[in-house]
């Protein structure tokens, strides 16, 4: 692909994100299940019973096959879902396929809100990301929307944390990404072709 050298974050994002929709399903397949063999080498994915997760949209990494193996292994998953009250924040909601999913206003499907199903992401014990774009620091570059590190801005604060896991093709990783004080690093990203740890 294109040097992303000199691009800004939105081009970068634009670049990214049109290279995503090029793919063809037989390559987003493949993917996907070599996303899932580069997660069974990540330890907090083997041992966490509590697994937060994205539903693929915009071209993202599938997580069907990752998705399925957890259930198969009996984890209970949680989607992130458009907090009805808290602006610009996410909340994680229990999840299984008998779940009712609506759009919300990105135009992704998501659980309806309800206390009942809601983990505070601090007690989810794994939150795989999706994102467009990340360096080999673990700074990840996301939609621009800024849902997930506003909501997990209290990783920057003592006490128990989720381990934090971006999913993404390997083509993603780029130059060094500019971190802005608010950014939250992850401690692991699993692509098609590898897994990297950072922390």
């Amino acid at each position: 692909m294109p040097s992303t050298t000199m691009l800004s974050k939105p081009e970068l994002r634009r670049q990214m994100r049109d290279q995503r929709r090029r793919l063809t399903q037989p390559q987003r397949r493949q993917a996907a299940a070599q996303l899932l063999h580069s997660l069974r080498h990540n330890r907090h994915f083997q041992y966490s019973r509590h697994i937060a997760v994205y539903l693929t949209n915009d071209g993202e990494i599938d997580t069907g096959p990752l998705i399925r193996d957890c259930q198969q292994r009996g984890k209970t998953l949680y989607l992130p879902v458009l907090h009805p009250l808290r602006k610009g924040h996410l909340s994680f909601l229990r999840w299984d396929r008998h779940t009712k999913l609506v759009k919300n206003r990105f135009g992704i499907h998501e659980p309806v809100f309800g206390r009942s199903r809601s983990m505070p992401a601090r007690f989810v014990q794994l939150v795989c990301m999706p994102l467009v774009a990340f360096d080999q620091q673990g700074n990840r570059l996301g939609m621009g929307g800024g849902f997930y590190d506003r909501t997990l801005a209290f990783m920057h604060q003592p006490g128990q944390q989720p381990a934090l896991l971006g999913c993404a093709y390997d083509w993603q990783k780029t130059t060094a990404l500019a971190a802005e004080p608010w950014d939250i690093p992850l401690s692991a990203i699993a692509t098609d072709q590898r897994l990297y740890r950072f922390r």
